[in-house]
């Protein structure tokens, strides 16, 4: 299996890409969690979403509405999830900053309560007492 990071695969080789801006382009994932789900990666190389500059992260910000209305349009998901993996301890595998739009369909998962938080699943379910 080629490494993703050698060459970055969001630098050299962008693929599905469903529009751009000056700083950051929006693309379809290759290996996708639901229907639509979509990245938005800014152009300049970066690892880690807290290095962005503000107007990087404006950029994306300006991405992630259109695409979700895109989205909304095309596959009428009933909700999302929208999410950065910062650093290998979290899980990120490519190491070029991108945020994850992920489209949400009634009865997707049997038990969606916690949502994001099911990136530890112990810590996903709760309850309000």
């Amino acid at each position: 299996m080629s490494d993703p990071n050698d060459p970055c695969l969001f630098c050299h080789n962008p693929r599905g890409v469903t529009r751009r801006n000056k700083l950051a382009y929006s693309a379809r994932d290759s290996y996708p969690v639901s229907p639509g789900h979509s990245l938005i990666i800014p152009t300049r190389h970066c690892a880690s979403f807290f290095d962005l500059s503000q107007d990087e992260i404006a950029a994306c910000m300006e991405l992630l509405a259109v695409e979700r209305k895109t989205l909304d349009d095309e596959f009428s998901p009933d909700g999302y999830n929208v999410g950065v993996n910062v650093g290998t301890a979290a899980g990120q595998s490519i190491l070029h900053v991108h945020i994850h739009l992920i489209p949400r369909y009634t009865g997707d998962s049997p038990r969606p309560q916690g949502g994001v938080r099911q990136v530890i699943p112990k810590k996903a379910h709760y309850s309000r007492n």
